[in-house]
């Protein structure tokens, strides 16, 4: 059976096949030609003469065998090879046109196997050069990253960053003191803020002021001191603003926001365990004291405590994750804040830990501004302190649409309360309110809701847009024709 009836070869490698063996006879041709050279050369006459011959017997009819030789078998190669030069010229005369005159022998034949199909080659090539493109990519990419780095260095954060520029400060031998984690407690290392703008004293709401200084002075051993702000229309009721109280519970206001940059910082996870400690349980408000000493709480679950029921023994364990009294009041410091001094662990009963109502003003302020954390964490803290579950003070004097986010303070000493606003209008506007008192003297917290239901009228009428005046032109009667 030929080797066409046993497998079908497709157009490109019959052609292929058939070239071979094309150049596998006219190198046939050349070997038996060189034997001849010795002696003398066949001239293109003979060859023609031979060739006439083959194809006169062809045409009259004649048997073949007449001839030297026999025409090779078509599947066979071997036999083609072997042949001589008149079953040469059969091949030629099949494989060629008819028009044929003369063998081409200059071209040696081709020794490469046949290939069934040369896309495999081209797709390999496209790989190679997809590998070659991106190896590109990725060695331009590292070298413009390390360019930039070079030029623009960026300082680190997180907690290698800590550990990285503690042990810097102790190569340098510096005493800088060091906050958070290590870190340095300037404004640098954790946003730049600034106490409130300049204050224009057109802008004070001057009679309400008036009124609310009735209010207290009414009130005998009553000392109050306060600091409303609403930014957008730079309207302030400002009333021994820059005077000390004992914070109370509102300490934990600035605690929870230097607890939230830490977790912006990569310090601290929300979900790791803080594990409650027998120096750090408090008495007075919270839950946690009555928990078992080693009891586990997440940091979120802990901050949460902090501020929605005020609980002590939460404050006290963030206080201590966070680097220590010391470590906070200088982060304190670094947002422009002064006049925030802790200086004990809660329930600090004596009230020494202190602020000053615009201080705390000036803090609310940022938070809701936005300056201090990520808009992730700010909406953390606002939720939190939103929840907050003591709502004796403040909110009572709220009207109606106003939302509050705020967080109370109430020893024997003092009360208070400081929280971000909102009104109806999508205003906002800061308060913070301290009134020192007699031991636990309930005028306190009622002086506070009065304050609290003055101010927000007053905040609300001055946020209020002002209707357009008439114009002259309208003001005059119209000309009759």
């Amino acid at each position: 059976m030929s080797e066409y009836a046993r497998k079908p070869l497709s157009t490109g490698q019959r052609r292929q096949l058939l070239k071979q063996r094309r150049q596998a006879a006219q190198r046939q041709v050349r070997q038996q030609s060189e034997p001849l050279k010795q002696h003398h050369r066949p001239s293109q006459k003979n060859l023609l003469t031979q060739r006439r011959m083959y194809l006169s017997a062809q045409s009259s009819g004649e048997s073949l065998s007449s001839l030297p030789t026999q025409r090779p078998s078509r599947g066979n190669p071997t036999a083609m090879l072997n042949a001589p030069l008149s079953a040469t010229f059969i091949r030629s005369e099949q494989l060629e046109p008819s028009n044929q005159t003369t063998i081409e022998t200059s071209r040696r034949p081709s020794t490469k196997p046949l290939r069934k199909n040369r896309r495999p080659q081209r797709k390999a090539s496209w790989i190679k050069n997809l590998l070659r493109l991106t190896f590109l990519g990725l060695g331009i990419s590292a070298m413009t990253g390390t360019a930039i780095a070079l030029l623009h260095p960026t300082p680190p954060s997180g907690t290698f960053a800590a550990s990285k520029i503690r042990g810097q400060n102790q190569a340098n031998g510096s005493d800088k003191p060091l906050g958070l984690g290590g870190l340095d407690a300037t404004p640098a290392s954790f946003g730049s803020v600034t106490t409130l703008p300049v204050l224009n004293p057109d802008k004070e709401l001057k009679d309400v002021k008036v009124k609310i200084q009735a209010l207290a002075s009414a009130q005998k051993d009553l000392v109050a001191g306060m600091f409303f702000y609403n930014p957008e229309t730079g309207t302030y009721i400002d009333m021994a603003g820059d005077k000390a109280f004992s914070a109370a519970s509102t300490i934990k206001i600035p605690v929870l926001i230097a607890f939230f940059q830490a977790v912006d910082a990569g310090q601290v996870r929300l979900d790791e365990n803080l594990v409650m400690r027998k120096d750090l349980v408090a008495s007075e408000s919270g839950v946690m004291q009555y928990q078992p000493v080693g009891t586990k709480f997440s940091a979120l679950e802990t901050a949460d405590y902090m501020i929605t029921i005020s609980d002590n023994t939460a404050t006290n364990m963030l206080i201590d994750r966070l680097g220590g009294i010391a470590a906070l009041n200088q982060r304190f410091k670094s947002w422009g804040l002064n006049q925030i001094n802790l200086r004990n662990l809660l329930p600090d009963l004596p009230g020494t830990n202190t602020v000053t109502p615009k201080d705390l003003s000036s803090l609310m302020l940022k938070i809701g501004q936005g300056e201090l954390l990520t808009p992730r964490s700010r909406d953390l803290a606002l939720d939190i302190m939103r929840r907050t579950v003591t709502k004796t003070l403040l909110p009572q004097g709220l009207g109606e649409g106003s939302t509050i986010s705020h967080k109370t303070g109430d020893i024997a000493s003092v009360v208070g309360d400081s929280g971000l606003i909102g009104m109806p209008n999508g205003q906002r506007y800061v308060a913070t309110i301290f009134v020192k008192r007699p031991h636990n003297d309930p005028r306190a917290q009622e002086l506070i809701r009065q304050i609290s239901k003055l101010s927000y009228q007053a905040l609300t009428a001055a946020s209020r847009p002002v209707p357009p005046a008439t114009t002259t032109a309208q003001a005059l009667p119209q000309s009759s024709q």
